[in-house]
């Protein structure tokens, strides 16, 4: 059943198998799993249905600096479905490497191995709505499908990686039917997780207290709590629960809160491809199943521990949107529209730099100028984008002269001194708000040089391209837009050791054998991945764990007692 937590008795106490806190892709995708093993559920999700403005605020925050990472509540929906009511639907698996100990990355290593999450992988792949999990272009796609770069082949750099594209799948519409109908899962709308209580010894979770904007005060008592709050939240509820541990919950070490990632990413230089035009496949596949698909560039596994690489790739782009110079109608449409697109994708349409009236005035002569391409591409972007079910993922411009930049997504190394903590401030629930002091290294600036190096030679020796980028602005180029994105990656890291980490390999808090932890807080490192199929996985492998660990439900138990 979905219900609205203010219909609750004020003071109520409510007890299930497995008390999930947070209602996006982690959270739900656990509770169905949970749901599926006839064990009680109750998830707590603060928004509703639909987006509310008041609930969104108590997303609100502070951050060091601003140029670096957007504001807490930007990139992030307070509602079912979570943040996938907004994301573009990017699904990809992390990289077998990734789960290594690292030279290359310090305070690297997963105290779980790919093959330990590879079972998950096809479940969650179904559940984003992104086909079947097959990830090599080779395997994808159909054979008569040409390659990324004609002419290009190279034993260091790999073309065939791909990225699959969900709906994108928004999990609280697309999910909510089977929550409502599951006899045995209940979630709470507008109910506010906003305290982990303890034992008195610390050793347990007791209850988890909760509270509406409405005013309704009452508490779930749980064999195991999950917490699915995402990367910031969920350090936030851990550092706020003082009752007992006055550091905050799992965090006798200062460790909630610290490594916090995202992404290294931007745009940069141009590569020129030689040759004709159709000698390059720069845009979305589509594979049998009707998923889109789309190719990068990246390092081998060899070459990264061989020049000691962060991971990353990189994706065929076009050029700077507010340079007038790159004389595209659809581009410069773009940036005119700026203000009517939301937040989370207008960010890169501005880019610092004063715009004159003459930048204007260079973007409406390139509309004029344009017109039969502009028109061609709102027609396009009408049929597959806005009335499509499956959506277009993004703009694709038609290549005209086989000159691209490329669009760097990179892993960051983690770093203690990235980190959230709390505020003085609280929001009207009396909850501390959030700071977000995210940084990066001189290290994750220099593994991307050095892998555009290694492209670029691979590029020269096959005499097929040839990659130029502007070393002295590199930096500038990746940093432009900070932490771009919604990945908030590491705050709660999972690990072997309980002085540098927070979870255990079942995402088990360390200190607390009954609270666990769902979704990207987990992750030791970030990968070159978007998170979200991964979190989705960890989610499922973190159901089959409970199961085990539960055994018989709380409800099936007292049956056979009865009985």
């Amino acid at each position: 059943m979905i219900a609205d937590a203010n219909s609750l008795p004020n003071g109520v106490q409510l007890k299930a198998d497995v008390c999930v806190v947070g209602g996006g892709p982690a959270g739900i995708a656990l509770t169905l799993a949970l749901s599926e093993r006839g064990f009680s559920v109750i998830l707590l999700e603060s928004g509703q249905l639909e987006a509310d403005e008041k609930t969104q605020s108590l997303y609100e925050g502070e951050v060091a600096d601003e140029r670096l990472h957007s504001p807490p509540d930007k990139y992030r929906q307070r509602r079912l479905g979570g943040s996938t009511a907004i994301w573009g639907g990017r699904c990809m698996p992390l990289d077998p490497i990734d789960f290594e100990t690292r030279s290359q990355v310090p305070d690297s290593g997963w105290p779980i191995s790919y093959a330990d999450l590879l079972p998950y992988y096809p479940q969650a792949n179904a559940l984003a709505e992104a086909g079947r999990f097959s990830y090599d272009a080779d395997d994808a796609l159909d054979p008569q499908v040409g390659p990324m770069i004609r002419g290009f082949k190279s034993m260091r750099v790999s073309t065939n990686g791909l990225e699959r594209f969900s709906c994108p799948t928004h999990f609280g519409s697309r999910y909510a039917k089977r929550l409502q109908l599951a006899p045995d899962v209940k979630v709470l709308l507008g109910a506010n997780c906003t305290a982990v209580q303890l034992q008195p010894d610390g050793r347990a979770v007791s209850s988890l207290e909760v509270t509406t904007l409405q005013g309704i005060r009452f508490s779930v008592t749980p064999r195991a709590a999950v917490l699915a709050t995402g990367g910031l939240e969920t350090a936030r509820l851990l550092l706020a629960s003082r009752n007992v541990t006055p550091a905050g919950v799992g965090n006798s070490h200062d460790v909630v809160g610290r490594y916090y990632m995202c992404h290294i990413a931007g745009n940069v230089g141009t590569l020129t491809v030689h040759g004709p035009t159709n000698s390059v496949r720069h845009g979305y596949e589509v594979a049998p199943e009707g998923i889109y698909c789309r190719r990068r560039l990246s390092a081998t596994a060899s070459e990264q521990r061989r020049l000691g690489l962060a991971n990353a790739v990189a994706r065929l782009h076009f050029p700077r949107i507010t340079d007038p110079a790159h004389r595209n109608g659809v581009l410069s449409g773009l940036f005119l529209a700026r203000k009517l697109i939301s937040y989370e994708y207008s960010k890169r349409l501005n880019d610092g730099h004063a715009t004159t009236l003459g930048t204007y005035g260079r973007h409406l002569l390139n509309l004029a100028t344009d017109s039969l391409d502009t028109t061609a591409f709102l027609a396009h972007w009408l049929s597959h984008r806005t009335f499509a079910e499956r959506k277009f993922p993004s703009v694709i411009l038609r290549n005209r002269t086989n000159r691209f930049s490329l669009e760097v997504h990179g892993e960051q190394r983690p770093l203690a001194s990235s980190r959230v903590t709390l505020t003085d401030k609280v929001d009207v629930l009396g909850m501390p708000k959030l700071r977000v002091d995210w940084r990066y290294s001189s290290a994750d600036i220099d593994s991307v040089q050095r892998t555009l190096e290694l492209l670029a030679t691979e590029f020269e020796l096959s005499g097929t391209a040839h990659l130029d980028y502007n070393r002295d602005t590199l930096e500038e180029d990746l940093m432009r837009f900070g932490a771009y994105g919604g990945h908030h990656i590491g705050t709660a890291r999972m690990g072997r050791d309980v002085r540098t980490s927070v979870v255990n390999a079942d995402c088990q808090v360390h200190s607390v054998p009954n609270l666990f932890i769902a979704g990207s807080a987990v992750f030791p490192t970030s990968s070159q991945a978007n998170p979200t199929l991964t979190l989705i996985a960890m989610s499922l492998r973190l159901g089959s764990h409970l199961a085990r660990r539960l055994g018989t439900s709380q409800a099936a138990a007292s049956l056979g007692e009865s009985a």
